[in-house]
């Protein structure tokens, strides 16, 4: 993808809200890899998880390395976040 486009940021985060799994997947990868933000795996987590939850088996793959390095306490508050996403979306 190359240096990433804000407003491609922008877009996937705007189809985020309105639910689709591609859009979750999408920001799963960025905050894996920290692209374009801050690499941050419970950020990853969260939408991998989001993702899985609307049928993406890639994303229940990738949500499941991604834990590979993350502690429990960590993955705790990544779910805690995909709940809290479902509730307030």
């Amino acid at each position: 993808m190359g240096m990433i486009d804000k407003d491609y940021l922008r877009n996937r985060i705007q189809a985020a809200e309105t639910g689709k799994a591609e859009a979750f997947y999408d920001l799963g990868l960025l905050y894996s890899i920290g692209h374009g933000v801050d690499q941050d795996n419970i950020e990853a987590h969260k939408w991998f998880n989001l993702a899985a939850m609307r049928g993406m088996i890639s994303a229940q793959i990738d949500r499941a390395e991604v834990a590979d390095g993350m502690s429990h306490v960590e993955i705790s508050e990544a779910q805690r976040k995909a709940r809290e996403w479902m509730v307030t979306h």
